[in-house]
């Protein structure tokens, strides 16, 4: 008997509740448990790791089981935080790499730029896309038809141009043969006190899913925290204090700002708070979106373990790199427990759909 597609289940009288596991995987999978659910696996599969940074997005699918066959990164530092932690060089410009030099792969991950596309809306596939780095995964995917996609964006990515950037990427997907899913995640509600909202989408070939996959999105993981978690117990270097110039710099500036009505300047947080904003690859600079309140002092910036521990990188991962070159990577990066959460509900759709199968 022919499965109901993920389509369908969503279009039922079934409606989905926050902190859903267990209740939903036994609606939608029948015979599956939170625990397997877990337990998923991707030993046996491999991928590639494009716009690979210093491997955020990496890092949860090789904790799955699954093997890196090739990664690419043009930045030469990050380069060498990927190789310090890896024990593998990513190679250069993706653009400079032909498809047929990548070795086979069953899932393609990128985190890729944010670029218009000029010709949007004319509706030529992937063609459409030519002039872009998506291009370049495009041509990737149109010779190695991966079995599963993972994207990582912006937020503002899906509403870029009036929303045709979007849809020009979704088309070009479809085009290729895939199941497109995406959704804005929050890196706050899956353990890490920060708030940063990117758009994730994941697609499923269709010649070897059969749109039968059966893949949702992870719900808030309800851990709470704090930013005293990710802050560094011992003393802290005095270089990561303001000086005083730079800190009424900082004043002077927010003060400009609440005069003409915005809300710019820095950002001031203290241990109890929730979360901090956003860390960027320009935290480098002044430190303005994050600082960290001091008695009797004056705030500081995060150390480079600290923005580290904000995008949830384990205190075993090795920054090889100057603080410049660490807060440049690291405010890049993706937030690695949302990648984790993703990579499981891929882990269980790939082995749901497969046991499925093997029932019919």
């Amino acid at each position: 008997m022919a499965m109901k597609t993920m389509q369908t289940a969503q279009q039922s009288s079934f409606k989905p509740q926050i902190g859903y596991q267990a209740d939903l995987l036994d609606e939608l999978y029948g015979q599956f448990t939170v625990a397997q659910a877990h337990e998923c696996s991707l030993t046996g599969w491999t991928f590639i790791d494009l716009f690979a940074g210093i491997g955020g997005i990496r890092l949860p699918f090789s904790e799955l089981g699954a093997t890196c066959v090739f990664s690419s990164e043009w930045d030469k530092h990050a380069q060498q935080t990927y190789a310090a932690n890896y024990q593998h060089l990513p190679a250069g410009d993706i653009t400079q790499i032909e498809a047929h030099e990548i070795p086979p792969f069953d899932m393609l991950l990128a985190g890729f730029p944010c670029q218009p596309f000029s010709n949007a809306g004319l509706k030529k596939g992937f063609e459409d896309t030519r002039g872009t780095l998506f291009f370049d995964i495009c041509r990737i995917i149109q010779h190695h038809s991966p079995k599963v996609l993972l994207l990582e964006n912006v937020k503002g990515f899906k509403g870029h141009d009036k929303g045709k950037t979007f849809q020009v990427v979704k088309q070009a997907l479809q085009d290729l043969g895939y199941s497109v899913y995406d959704k804005i995640l929050n890196a706050r509600d899956f353990g890490v006190p920060q708030n940063r909202e990117r758009i994730f989408i994941v697609a499923f070939l269709n010649s070897y899913f059969k749109h039968e996959e059966y893949f949702l999105f992870p719900h808030s993981s309800n851990i709470k925290t704090c930013v005293a978690d990710i802050l560094e117990t011992t003393a802290i270097d005095p270089k990561y204090t303001l000086s005083d110039r730079l800190w009424q710099g900082h004043q002077r500036r927010k003060q400009e700002h609440l005069l003409k009505g915005n809300g710019f300047g820095y950002s001031l947080f203290d241990e109890q708070s929730a979360y901090t904003s956003t860390i960027s690859a320009r935290y480098y600079k002044d430190g303005s979106e994050i600082l960290i309140a001091q008695a009797n002092n004056n705030p500081r910036k995060l150390t480079p373990r600290e923005a580290a521990r904000l995008q949830g990188f384990p205190d075993s991962f090795m920054l090889p790199s100057s603080d410049v070159q660490a807060y440049k990577q690291l405010g890049n990066s993706v937030a690695v427990p949302v990648i984790r959460a993703i990579a499981k509900q891929i882990a269980l759709a790939i082995q749901t759909t497969q046991q499925q199968v093997d029932c019919i």
